[in-house]
């Protein structure tokens, strides 16, 4: 049966389906790339709150156009979502009041008049109120053919003021008193942002409704931001994860029996934020344990070339062997964890070992003893120029000695004039 109705959803020969299916795809796309720049000016509770302002202007356009016309139910929404966004940042100005307590505010009381407009009309007997209800979930079941017409113009709409003014979008989203200071009107492209924030939320109701209008138009571009650092990349990632997540909404409420398309909208995008979180490069859980894994185990290795110089300079030679007890005197560290960076440091072909213990190779010496040098320049340059005791400074120098890289290893060496002691009186070693 399920593979039946996928076959049949696939094959898109029911024109109600096709309409369906497009009219999500472009609602969930558009709402995307609207959304990404409400993301990067960390607004989005504003688009959970225009979500839930819009419904008392749909019921007072249906209540005087008395029809379900998708324009008329555009125009009320816009104008009340417009609204309360404006009133928002009203109040945010004017009073004491912080956005997260204003925005509380204004949805609270927006949606509850719209909810007593709804019940209203559900009671007044007005012809054709049946389904009027399902705005608060949605119901992309119903988007007709003529409803695809006009959210494609809304999209085409959308996207072309994108496209015309999307210098300022970018740069009142990353900065805008620098975009202030170059001359750019800001609250022009504030004002621009709202609007298109309005629309796409508007527009994307009629497939996930007021509650869940807000995810369609964050999610996309949370995800999309964990893939990439370039605007333009993450715009179209946006577009393309929103429309992924209109479509698997779509045949998941087809082929599944009783299941509505919003909400599996919303799990689709949530399913791809969540993998874009764990498994996204250089950002997404993984890699950071990943990339925390390595640095761990650098800083392992180094700490124990560096100890065992340093037992070479307690008994005046590093060419002979050197044994676990007199590496592990110089630290405290458990065994499994010292014999695991003597593993990876000889498979890195710094030590080498024979029947008596663990030697230095030539390039594994010359590594340790830059940590040592890099230790000990910082203590003296902590003791010298921060003021730091010589009893203070060994744990910092622990810390930083890692990250210090070979230009900064110059200027320390020549900012304190190539010292041939640091303040505990060891000596310096140099090439």
């Amino acid at each position: 049966m399920i593979a039946e109705r996928l076959a049949e959803f696939l094959s898109f020969s029911d024109p109600i389906l096709l309409s369906v299916t497009l009219g999500v795809v472009l609602l969930s796309s558009t709402s995307a790339i609207v959304g990404t720049f409400t993301f990067l000016r960390k607004q989005a509770l504003v688009g959970d709150a225009v979500a839930h302002s819009v419904l008392p202007g749909i019921c007072l356009a249906f209540i005087i156009g008395e029809s379900k016309n998708p324009i008329y139910l555009i125009i009320g929404a816009f104008i009340t979502g417009w609204l309360s966004i404006n009133l928002i940042h009203k109040i945010t100005k004017t009073t004491r009041l912080k956005e997260d307590t204003a925005i509380a505010l204004v949805l609270s009381v927006f949606f509850g008049v719209g909810i007593v407009l709804l019940t209203y009309i559900q009671h007044s007997g007005i012809p054709g109120h049946s389904g009027l209800d399902h705005i608060l979930f949605g119901q992309a079941a119903a988007i007709t053919r003529s409803d695809v017409h006009v959210f494609g113009m809304v999209s085409i709409l959308l996207i072309t003021s994108v496209l015309l003014f999307y210098k300022e979008l970018k740069t009142t989203a990353f900065d805008s008193d620098f975009a202030r200071s170059a001359g750019m009107k800001v609250s022009f492209a504030d004002l621009m942002l709202t609007t298109l924030t309005v629309l796409a939320v508007v527009t994307g109701i009629q497939a996930v409704g007021v509650v869940l209008v807000a995810a369609m138009l964050i999610t996309p571009p949370a995800a999309a931001r964990y893939w990439t650092h370039d605007l333009p990349l993450m715009i179209i990632l946006s577009a393309i994860f929103g429309a992924v997540s209109g479509f698997m909404g779509t045949l998941a409420s087809y082929v599944l029996p009783n299941m509505p398309t919003g909400p599996w909208i919303i799990v689709t995008i949530t399913g791809i934020a969540f993998f874009s979180f764990i498994f996204a490069p250089g950002k997404g859980v993984l890699f950071r344990l990943y990339h925390q894994f390595k640095v761990r185990r650098r800083m392992l290795t180094e700490n124990v070339l560096k100890d065992m110089y340093m037992a070479g300079e307690k008994r005046g030679n590093h060419n002979n062997a050197f044994t676990l007890p007199e590496i592990a005197a110089h630290r405290r560290m458990h065994k499994e964890k010292l014999q695991s960076g003597l593993n990876k440091l000889y498979l890195d072909r710094f030590l080498k070992k024979d029947e008596n213990g663990w030697h230095f190779t030539i390039s594994g010496l010359n590594k340790a003893r830059r940590l040592v040098k890099i230790h000990r320049l910082w203590e003296t340059y902590l003791t010298r120029y921060v003021g730091i005791a010589p009893d203070h400074v060994h744990d910092d120098a622990e810390a930083i000695e890692h990250y210090i890289t070979p230009e900064l290893e110059k200027k320390l060496t020549d900012e304190l004039d190539r010292p041939e002691k640091d303040p505990h009186e060891s000596e310096i070693p140099y090439d």
